[in-house]
């Protein structure tokens, strides 16, 4: 189980993967990255890339989802729940 440092620091690291590939989207707030279409193909497509070098982990194809990926807390717990299998 992660303590809540361990969550802070995971969130802050992906915070900087998020603003690396979009520095010009509030991540912290914004609930809709994906219904809203904030995020492009291409942006999600890099941020999975990263997001799977930076954790370790390997997101499928089943899990490239809108609700996956529409906030930062949602694809924070995505790589936890991935984390853990």
């Amino acid at each position: 189980m992660s303590s809540n440092n361990e969550g802070a620091e995971k969130m802050d690291e992906l915070l900087e993967i998020l603003q690396d590939v979009r520095d010009d989207v509030d991540f912290e707030t914004c609930e809709t990255l994906i219904d809203d279409g904030v995020l492009t193909s291409f942006d999600i497509l890099q941020i999975i890339s990263v997001i799977n070098d930076r954790f370790d982990i390997e997101i499928p194809a089943t899990s490239i989802t809108p609700k996956n990926f529409n906030s930062m807390s949602a694809m924070q717990a995505m790589i936890e729940r991935l984390e853990e299998d």
